[in-house]
């Protein structure tokens, strides 16, 4: 891309520069979103191990981490514009959970 095509989207070096900062700090933010899933995982288990049975409130959470992972994956990545969270609203889950989970 030239820099007659640059200028033309708006994309001067300052605007570039910020968009880095920004995504040094959502990448950071993706490695906590990462660590909290990962302890998410584990607990699950755990729970499961004990009690036979998941905790709704964890796989919720899982859920919506996931949700917002993806999202900051995506700004990471010049596929998405709008900076995530805290930016604008946290994002709803993907998907919904499914109603029963198996255990082939």
């Amino acid at each position: 891309m030239n820099e007659t095509a640059s200028a033309e989207n708006g994309a001067s070096r300052g605007k570039i520069a910020i968009r880095l900062l920004f995504t040094l700090l959502f990448a950071m933010a993706l490695e906590l979103v990462k660590a909290a899933l990962y302890l998410s995982v584990i607990f699950q288990y755990v729970y499961l191990l004990i009690t036979k049975t998941h905790c709704e409130p964890v796989r919720n959470f899982g859920n919506l981490a996931a949700a917002y992972g993806y999202r900051l994956m995506r700004y990471l990545t010049l596929n998405d514009n709008p900076r995530p969270f805290p930016f604008k609203e946290f994002p709803q889950a993907l998907e919904a959970p499914e109603e029963e989970i198996t255990f082939p």
